[in-house]
């Protein structure tokens, strides 16, 4: 028998109501002895009634509080991102509360950023107008900064008749439109301060005493995640600059061909690369990689084997097969346990010749005004799979003002399609590169990347880079 069966029962047979009252623990975080909602009322004075009546309608109360925290907590530990995160928290917070604007502001008290504001029904002036007023003059300001007293969450719900704020305050309420505000501190016990939210009301308004209790308890989970996705994304800022200081400074000028390379990293970090090194008698040696997994680690194998190819390239460079089997040879003795994909070409741009040889890489592709088509290149593993890797080289002539197209399978992950359908839909953005674009092969490859993986369509799934070397010959 449930407990609202157990007291309509004891109520029919005559039982005193007080026994049949069960002790309430707290729940979840949601306290028994805080007020019930406005929806629960009290019976009227001598009025007849159900003696269990209230206590069910204050565990009906309860349960619709477990509910929907419940339903909130669970949306914003599907947040991925320091910004979806921010913005749940915000819309989440608004509706449990009751206001219809708010703002929030990130800014952790270590220093490490990254700092932001974002706002809920405030445009970018709106919140410059906010901005304007003194920051010791801001909930959010006070609490930010440290000051005495200012780490409990506070009502203003009358900003206008209150004599005692600052009179920048009241200015830019009025302008906006708010009249009552409620500010509720971000932290936790072992990043500290991490920013503040502040929800706002068009009326002189509070929350009650209930709604507090519950924006609390969902501010202390939320503030756990936000401190769990900070470190998520300061460390692949870390990771992406690392990566980058591993991509070439800059490229090289060599007579004859013009040079032009774009880089997306990954969310999680991923081990794409590329090279390009003048060699000896006004070669060019051009080279992309994909080092399998993700994180430091691919990062660290990502370094090796790109420096180890220019080693290589300089020591045998005529020789595309040679050099792979050297660093083939490397990964096998520094990375036992990882596979990678690498193509090398070496090229003499004055006879426009190109010699090149991939191990488990995607074909190049030759984008010019009679012709945009693969090069057939010989099927191969990728290095670290067989005992001995081997593969023949290929040799082709670009004509003149062709561009040549070398890029990492990210490039074709992230689209989401099968492979073939990648290739395709790689193959159709190549041939709708407009002439004028043509001349230049920083043009070539920005129309690639931006008709391939259209903003907002891009499915990373965190771990794929895209790597796009576009070589145009004269």
């Amino acid at each position: 028998m449930g407990v609202c069966d157990a007291i309509r029962h004891n109520a029919l047979v005559g039982k005193p109501t007080a026994m049949s009252a069960p002790h309430l623990p707290k729940v979840a975080g949601i306290d028994p002895m805080v007020p019930v909602s406005t929806h629960t009322a009290l019976p009227p004075e001598g009025a007849l009634s159900a003696p269990g009546a209230f206590i069910q309608d204050r565990l009906a109360g309860w349960v619709s509080d477990l509910t929907t925290l419940h339903e909130l907590t669970e949306r914003l530990a599907a947040t991925s991102t320091l910004d979806s995160a921010l913005s749940e928290l915000l819309n989440a917070g608004a509706a449990l509360v009751g206001a219809g604007r708010g703002l929030l502001v990130l800014e952790p008290a270590d220093g490490g950023g990254p700092c932001r504001t974002i706002g809920l029904g405030l445009t970018h002036a709106d919140l410059g107008h906010i901005e304007t007023v003194p920051r010791g003059a801001t909930p959010y300001g006070r609490f930010l900064d440290g000051h005495a007293g200012a780490d409990t969450p506070l009502a203003s719900p009358d900003i206008l008749g209150d004599t005692g704020l600052d009179p920048r305050c009241r200015e830019v309420a009025a302008r906006l439109g708010y009249a009552a505000s409620y500010s509720l501190p971000l932290a936790t016990g072992t990043a500290g301060r991490l920013g503040a939210a502040v929800w706002l009301y068009d009326e002189p308004a509070e929350p009650l005493e209930r709604q507090c209790h519950l924006v609390g308890v969902y501010g202390r989970y939320a503030a756990e995640h936000l401190a769990r996705l900070l470190e998520l994304e300061r460390a692949r800022a870390d990771a992406a600059v690392i990566a980058e200081e591993l991509f070439p400074s800059r490229l090289p000028r060599v007579p004859g061909v013009r040079l032009a390379a774009r880089h997306r990293a990954a969310p999680g970090g991923g081990g794409d690369w590329y090279d390009a090194l003048p060699l000896p008698d006004d070669a060019l040696g051009l080279a992309v990689g994909s080092v399998g997994g993700s994180g430091p680690t691919a990062l660290a194998a990502m370094g090796r084997l790109r420096a180890g190819l220019r080693a290589y390239a300089v020591m045998e460079g005529e020789d595309p097969v040679a050099v792979l089997s050297d660093l083939e040879l490397l990964l096998r003795l520094t990375e036992p346990s990882r596979a990678a994909t690498a193509l090398y070409a070496y090229c003499e741009p004055d006879r426009r010749s190109i010699v090149l040889a991939g191990a488990g890489h995607t074909p190049p592709l030759v984008i010019g005004d009679r012709r945009t088509e693969y090069v057939e290149t010989s099927l191969s593993a990728p290095l670290g799979m067989l005992s001995c890797w081997e593969a023949p080289s290929v040799e082709f002539t670009p004509r003149p003002g062709e561009t040549v197209l070398l890029y990492t399978d990210g490039l074709l992950r992230r689209t989401g399609d099968s492979m073939d359908r990648a290739f395709a839909r790689l193959h159709a953005a190549a041939a709708g590169v407009p002439k004028a674009a043509r001349r230049d092969p920083g043009a070539v490859a920005d129309h690639i990347l931006h008709t391939v993986l259209p903003e907002g369509t891009d499915r990373s799934d965190g771990t794929e880079d895209v790597v796009v070397l576009a070589a145009r010959f004269d």
